[in-house]
């Protein structure tokens, strides 16, 4: 909690924390940007429960109060009097298998929960009665103030979870990293798919370097909002460039590739280019040394400051199907999004 000595309106930022891999790897499925939502919960009376479904990394507000008492950056609860305990559904933005979550009670200290566990289903509509839910996390005890990450080895596909506190509380942020499902079996063969996008199953495997931006942002819908939704990289002082390696939703014969440098202007790459390669197996470690190897789909090219710079035809060379591609900048700079269109290789 804040000194009371600082001043009111004063805005303290949570700490800083180191990541596990598998929240550096897959995106967040409960993002609000991605489309999550809170589609019932027992108790918000003192904070929504949408709140931590937030971007934003959680702030506490010295002196700031609403009708209902201290302002929080978070969902909290009422003080539970009648036994029980609260709960939140939550529909995730992207249905997918889940790798990993973070219970975030950061600037909760005397008001957070003992306890959580969480459930997860998979369902076409909204949960109702019917609906069979799996815990996936077992009741886990709780720190104030702190991240609880906890891994995941289930490989189901998930749509919607069911976060659990006991018996009252407040909670910052939930995370829920994960791998988007898409079933391609359904999808029109002769048809053009954005294979890239999270939506559609891509994913970011490594990159060189993301001192200033996260790379999954590459790889969301629409246009970024601001320089810090994308890719940028610390300023490059030895020889060499910068890249990414992004798996795609299915293998495709690639047609058109962009590279959207959206809000970069003094710090855009100077040209970029797209290697690409079919990859039977493989893993995440091992592709980024054959990476290096891979025959090119876009040669070097010049790029423009906050730009949509798109290619196609002639320029993208034929390499044949392709799953992977590995998106080099020279010799540094920041990329708002990446987009690989292709025909569905069976």
């Amino acid at each position: 909690m804040a000194s009371p000595n600082l001043p009111v309106g004063t805005v303290i930022d949570a700490p800083a924390v180191d990541l596990p891999v598998f929240a550096t790897r897959h995106p967040n499925l409960a993002s609000e940007s991605l489309g999550a939502r809170v589609l019932s919960c027992s108790d918000e009376f003192f904070a929504s429960a949408q709140r931590m479904l937030q971007d934003a990394e959680p702030v506490f507000i010295v002196g700031k109060f609403d009708d209902h008492g201290k302002w929080m950056d978070g969902w909290e609860t009422r003080r539970r009097r009648n036994g029980g305990h609260d709960h939140a559904i939550v529909k995730l933005g992207l249905p997918g298998t889940i790798k990993g979550l973070d219970i975030n009670t950061s600037h909760f200290t005397g008001n957070f929960p003992p306890a959580a566990s969480v459930q997860a289903a998979s369902c076409e509509g909204e949960p109702d009665a019917r609906t069979e839910w799996v815990e996936l996390v077992p009741a886990k005890s709780l720190q104030g103030n702190s991240h609880h990450f906890v891994e995941i080895g289930d490989s189901r596909v998930w749509t919607h979870l069911r976060v659990n506190i006991f018996p009252d509380g407040g909670v910052a942020r939930l995370r829920v990293y994960g791998q988007p499902a898409c079933n391609w079996d359904q999808r029109d063969p002769d048809a053009l798919y954005e294979v890239s996008a999270l939506a559609s199953g891509g994913r970011i495997v490594a990159y060189s370097d993301a001192h200033f931006g996260t790379p999954t942002t590459v790889i969301q819908a629409g246009r970024g909002v601001n320089m810090g939704d994308g890719w940028e990289t610390r300023r490059r002082r030895e020889p060499g460039n910068d890249w990414l390696i992004l798996e795609m939703g299915h293998p495709v014969i690639v047609e058109k590739i962009e590279i959207d440098t959206a809000h970069f202007k003094g710090n855009y790459p100077d040209r970029v280019s797209v290697q690409g390669a079919l990859v039977a197996e493989s893993t995440d470690q091992s592709l980024v040394t054959q990476a290096m190897f891979w025959p090119e789909l876009l040669g070097e090219q010049k790029t423009e400051m906050d730009k949509q710079h798109f290619y196609e035809g002639d320029v993208i060379r034929k390499v044949g199907p392709v799953s992977h591609v590995r998106v080099n900048m020279f010799p540094d700079g920041g990329i708002s999004r990446v987009r690989i269109w292709g025909r569905l290789a069976r």
